[in-house]
C-alpha cells in the first residue's frame, strides 16, 4: 500500500481510504447492513487501507456507529479515523452549522458513537456563510491543544475560504469531490493544496459509482438514492458518461491489463498529493485495490484520456447538487 503524510500533522495514512458515506444507508437507497459493513471496514485494515472517513451525517449517526464497532478493540490503534462536522439535521432535512456550539457538541456525540477518546483527522463538512470562517477555526484549533482530534481538515472548500481559515488554525487536509469527471478542483484548491503542504482527499473517486463500470442506461436506482436526482445519471448526459466510460476501460484493459475502475483510481493517485476515497459496503468490493497499485500513469496517457473525454462528454457537470442549504439568517437569529 502506498502511503503519504497528511500536511504537517505527523500522521502517514494509506493512500487508498475507505469512504463510509453508503454504510449509513442515507441516500444510497435502502437500509445498510451493519455486520457486512463492519466486515468490510475490517477487511479494509487487513489490506493496509488504513484511514476510515465517515460523517455524523451519514445515516444521522449510523455510519460512525459502525466505525466504532468495527475498529474495536485492537484494530482502532490501526486506523486513522477521520469524520465531520458542521451539519445539523432534523426529520431528514440537512442544514449547514458549523458555529462554536454545534461543533462542541458533535466532536463529544462523534468521539461517544465512535467509541474512542480522540479523533485523528476532523473536518468541517461545508464552509457555513453564517458563521466566519476563522470563528470555526479557532474551535477546532482548541480541540486540536486539548488532544481531542489530531489534525484538521476542511471539505468543499475554496481556495480563499482555506487562506481565511488558516489565519485561526492549521489545514492538514482537505476534501473536495474530484475525480476524472468531476475536476473543478484543480481550478484553485490542488494549486492551494500543493503551495501550502495540505493532503487532498478526494471524495467521489469513481463518481458515484458512474466509474465502477457497472452502470448502464437500464440501471434503477431504489428509494432514497441521489443518483435518482444527479444529473449524470439523467439522459442525455448519462449516454455521453458511458461513452467516456467506456472508451476508458478498453483503453485501461489495452494498455495496462485492467478496467475503468483501477484506471480512475489511479489517474487520482497520479495527480500530487492525494488520497482516493474508496466507497464499499461489502468486502470483495475491495478486491480491485490490490490491482490500482504497482504503476503510474505517463504524460501521454494523460492527454489520450483528456482528449477522449472531451470528445465523449458534450455537456459536463458538476457535483453541484449534493450541496446542503445554508440554514436562513432568520432561522440563525432566532
Amino acid at each position: 500500500m502506498e502511503t503519504i503524510a497528511i500536511g504537517t500533522s505527523g500522521i502517514t495514512s494509506s493512500r487508498i481510504a475507505l469512504g463510509t458515506w453508503a454504510m449509513g444507508g442515507w441516500m444510497w437507497g435502502g437500509q445498510t447492513d451493519m455486520k457486512q459493513s463492519a466486515e468490510t471496514i475490517r477487511s479494509a485494515i487487513d489490506r493496509g487501507i488504513t484511514l476510515i472517513d465517515t460523517a455524523p451525517v451519514y445515516g444521522f449517526g449510523v455510519s460512525e456507529e459502525i466505525v466504532g464497532k468495527a475498529l474495536a478493540g485492537g484494530r482502532r490503534l490501526n486506523a486513522i479515523v477521520a469524520t465531520k462536522a458542521g451539519l445539523d439535521w432534523r426529520d431528514g432535512k440537512v442544514w449547514r452549522d458549523s458555529s462554536p456550539e454545534r461543533i462542541r457538541t458533535e466532536v463529544e456525540a462523534s468521539l461517544r458513537r465512535l467509541g474512542t477518546d480522540y479523533i485523528d483527522l476532523y473536518q468541517i463538512h461545508w464552509p457555513d456563510p453564517l458563521v466566519p470562517l476563522q470563528e470555526t477555526a479557532q474551535v477546532l484549533d482548541g480541540l486540536l491543544r486539548e488532544g481531542k482530534i489530531r489534525a484538521i481538515g476542511v471539505s468543499n472548500f475554496s481556495a480563499a475560504q482555506m487562506a481565511q481559515f488558516r489565519q485561526a488554525a492549521p489545514i492538514h487536509a482537505v476534501q473536495p469531490p474530484y475525480n476524472l469527471f468531476e475536476r473543478d478542483a484543480e481550478l484553485d484548491v490542488i494549486p492551494y493544496a500543493q503551495q501550502h503542504n495540505i493532503a487532498v482527499l478526494c471524495y467521489g473517486a469513481l463518481c458515484r459509482g458512474l466509474l465502477s463500470g457497472r452502470i448502464s442506461l437500464s440501471t434503477q436506482f431504489q428509494g432514497d438514492d441521489l443518483r435518482k436526482v444527479d444529473p449524470k445519471f439523467q439522459e442525455p448526459r448519462l449516454a455521453q458518461y458511458l461513452t467516456a466510460v467506456s472508451f476508458l476501460d478498453a483503453y485501461a484493459a489495452s494498455r495496462y491489463k485492467v478496467g475503468v475502475l483501477e484506471l480512475a483510481v489511479r489517474w487520482l493517485l497520479d495527480r500530487g498529493n492525494t488520497i482516493a476515497l474508496w466507497g464499499a459496503r461489502s468486502p470483495h468490493q475491495l478486491d480491485p485495490a490490490a490491482r490500482v497499485l504497482g504503476w503510474k500513469l505517463d504524460a501521454a496517457a494523460f492527454t489520450h484520456i483528456d482528449r477522449a473525454l472531451r470528445i465523449a462528454v458534450r455537456d459536463p457537470v458538476g457535483p453541484d447538487f449534493m450541496a446542503p442549504p445554508a440554514r436562513s439568517r432568520q432561522s440563525f437569529l432566532a
